[in-house]
């Protein structure tokens, strides 16, 4: 399955299957959730603290790309590589 983007032991994915709401997968040690773009798990199983602050904080700053992939998905178009969180 591809990824958008790796960072912290975090993998982001983003599926050309996918219905609304706009969302992503992000996968940690195991656990999974389903995040919306401002960050905020919807649905899952990720209980570190740290790694909720993390998703939350790249989806912040990565709103922008998330929403022009979403637009990607809907058009059927390349899902396109965001920058990790450094």
């Amino acid at each position: 399955m591809p990824f958008v983007s790796m960072f912290f032991g975090i993998i982001i994915r983003m599926f050309f299957s996918e219905h609304n709401p706009p969302h992503f997968h992000a996968e940690y040690q195991g656990a999974e959730g389903i995040f919306n773009f401002e960050g905020e798990m919807l649905q899952g199983n990720i209980k570190s603290t740290t790694a909720l602050r993390l998703i939350k904080e790249w989806a912040m700053l990565r709103n922008a790309e998330l929403n022009e992939n979403w637009k990607n998905i809907s058009d059927k178009v390349g899902i396109n590589k965001i920058e990790p969180l450094h």
